[in-house]
């Protein structure tokens, strides 16, 4: 496993180099210059790509005015930057009540509590919040050993979860875990249902990966959980059935199933949750990102009522900003305007034209090995005629399009994953997609 078989894409490469030096101008650079000489380095964010100045609806805007059409956009902009529904809610929290001291509560968090309860299927009516999904992923690792008095879990190998210390160990990207040191104990590791990155399902997937979870489950016999992406951001989309069976053999060998949403909750894929289009009801979801409206850090922990006693003498978030007032304010404005603007429907009918009109790119454009989606979640996999990946052209589109107004993620050295605003029009979306036909053709 090397750095392309990543969810970020390369930024040392020759054509960003190339890129910056075409298109980033002296004063850019200075700041450029100036946030590498200040924060520490870190793969896949050093150096940045460029400086930012403002950011709306579906666009950010850089320091030299460009307008860019994100479909990036770290999967925080399901209600679009700067959404003013949110920024006026947040306003006015700020003005009443700006902070909340842990030994108190306050009446933004119980309603986001109660909204997210009454939202999650089943009895997924118990909630935490704290200030990020790697630490929702923390508190329901905690949980899931305080409720089996296990401490293994299976998770899936090119996964992200997180990159604290806990959640590289069930992660399964080596750029987070490669020569990190000692990481959980019992955190085991099984194929991902990606016929890409799965030694059982070649073309497509066949359920064996399925089966080997359960496999797995039978033979440690005491895995306190199995926690996974209900679809990857890459992405990839498993079957129905494959969810269904992993939820019966969690059930059957008494393990919690703990599903992260955290990039893909609140309407990307055309459904609140994800895992409500496979009609199963996890023991915990995750879920945050977009939940701050794309201001504010946020994400919660949403868990069956059965948990609730597990560890009742012990805590096990208990975060500065756990019920952070502006915070909660600013989700409960987002999950509104998905409800009052109508997004899901949004979201399911411009993500369907969005994939017809790529497999038609498809037929025209031979280096389109594969289309799909969920809603807004899509995915382009670039293959060359021998069936390699087609890393470089990936690039070579990424900064074309860079270059005409579009901004996307390479996952995997040759997915091009597009997330853009669900807020954005059919007419931005046709924008976009022509950048991308006029990409393709100057390859």
């Amino acid at each position: 496993m090397n750095h392309l078989q990543s969810e970020g894409d390369l930024n040392i490469s020759l054509r960003r180099a190339a890129w910056a030096k075409k298109h980033i101008d002296p004063e850019t650079q200075q700041w450029l210059d100036a946030d590498a000489a200040v924060f520490l380095h870190q793969s896949l964010s050093t150096p940045c790509l460029n400086v930012l100045h403002g950011c709306e609806g579906a666009h950010v805007e850089d320091l030299q005015g460009r307008r860019i059409l994100d479909f990036h956009g770290n999967n925080v902009h399901q209600v679009g930057f700067s959404n003013p529904k949110v920024i006026g809610a947040i306003t006015k929290q700020m003005q009443e009540l700006s902070f909340c001291p842990r030994r108190y509560t306050n009446i933004p968090a119980i309603r986001l509590a109660e909204k997210l309860a009454a939202l999650a299927p089943g009895d997924l009516n118990r909630v935490l919040l704290v200030p990020g999904g790697t630490e929702a992923i923390g508190m329901a690792m905690k949980l899931a050993r305080a409720a089996t008095g296990r401490f293994k879990t299976i998770s899936m190998w090119d996964s992200f979860h997180g990159a604290s210390l806990d959640a590289i160990s069930i992660g399964g990207e080596a750029i987070f875990r490669k020569d990190i040191g000692p990481l959980l104990p019992g955190a085991e590791h099984v194929p991902p249902p990606d016929p890409a990155h799965c030694p059982f399902c070649k073309k497509s997937c066949t359920l064996q990966c399925a089966d080997y979870v359960e496999y797995v489950l039978e033979k440690e016999g005491d895995v306190c959980a199995v926690i996974a992406e209900t679809v990857r951001s890459t992405p990839f989309i498993p079957p129905v059935d494959y969810w269904k069976k992993i939820r019966a053999a969690c059930d059957k060998h008494g393990a919690l199933l703990i599903l992260d949403e955290i990039p893909t909750c609140l309407g990307r894929t055309g459904s609140m949750f994800v895992c409500e289009q496979y009609n199963i009801v996890p023991d915990m979801l995750v879920v945050g990102k977009g939940l701050g409206g794309g201001i504010f850090p946020l994400a919660a922990l949403i868990a069956r009522e059965g948990l609730n006693k597990a560890m009742p003498d012990r805590a096990l978030g208990h975060y500065t900003h756990e019920k952070n007032p502006v915070a909660c304010a600013a989700a409960l404005a987002a999950i509104e305007f998905l409800e009052d603007e109508k997004i899901l429907e949004h979201v399911r009918d411009l993500g369907a034209y969005t994939l017809d009109q790529l497999h038609a790119m498809q037929q025209k454009h031979p280096i389109i090995g594969d289309v799909r989606g969920k809603g807004l979640l899509i995915g382009v996999e670039l293959i060359r005629a021998n069936g390699d990946r087609a890393t470089d052209e990936a690039e070579h589109v990424l900064y074309e399009a860079l270059r005409h107004g579009l901004s996307f993620k390479i996952t995997m050295g040759n997915i091009l994953t597009l997330t853009p605003a669900l807020t954005i029009t059919r007419e931005e979306m046709d924008e976009a997609l022509g950048i991308l036909d006029t990409c393709f053709q100057s390859l």
